[in-house]
């Protein structure tokens, strides 16, 4: 099933998105994925620029995109990786997958487009094992207020222009309501950006309590 369809969005993402993997995107992607093993869930990997980062420790990724068009550039990517994947249809509130079933999730750029980052948060976590990972880098509000302020301002037409991504959700306070924060970090991306409302960034690891 096709629970979402974003055409020009698609297309757009699929020819630009990893314009930025050039300018330090990549070490990014990297450092977010660096140690997973198991099997790994990644929720809205787009045309799959993750794909190649994924280390040898991984055993399966199974990546869950809703758009149809970036599901095939995706699953042409899948094709080449250097680990086994997946790509399925379904949503961040929908994961086609059991209770428990997987030792680590992704989410990257994923948790500011969703329509409710709060219900895709627990769906992670109600097929994460016991214990298992959350590994996210997402871009969210400044805690600059007069930055904020301005995203604030820009998120009445950035969803419009970039497929219902929104530009200042407090995604740290969301995901340390159901998972334990265990690293993260925040910064800019690009760095010397000075307007660009999505370039406060941050990147860590969470985890889901064992018991």
């Amino acid at each position: 099933m096709a629970l979402v369809n974003n055409p020009l969005f698609a297309r757009w993402f699929a020819r630009y998105g990893g314009r930025n993997e050039e300018r330090g995107n990549r070490e990014y992607r990297q450092e977010m994925l660096a140690g997973l093993s198991g099997r790994v869930l990644e929720v809205g990997p787009g045309s799959g620029l993750n794909f190649p980062h994924y280390p040898a420790s991984v055993q399966e990724v199974v990546a869950v995109e809703p758009e149809p068009y970036l599901r095939a550039r995706a699953a042409e990517a899948a094709a080449t990786a250097p680990v086994p994947i997946t790509v399925v249809d379904g949503a961040a509130d929908q994961v086609p997958a059991p209770d428990g079933s997987f030792d680590a999730a992704v989410a990257c750029a994923l948790l500011c487009s969703v329509d409710d980052a709060a219900a895709a948060l627990a769906e992670f976590h109600r097929v994460l094992r016991p214990g298992g990972e959350l590994r996210f880098y997402e871009h969210v509000r400044s805690r600059d207020i007069l930055f904020a302020s301005y995203q604030q301002a820009a998120d009445l037409l950035w969803p419009r222009l970039m497929g219902g991504c929104h530009t200042q959700r407090d995604t740290r306070a969301a995901i340390e309501r159901l998972f334990a924060i265990e690293t993260i970090r925040g910064f800019r991306f690009p760095a010397d950006s000075l307007i660009w409302p999505v370039a406060p960034r941050i990147l860590g690891i969470a985890r889901k309590p064992a018991a």
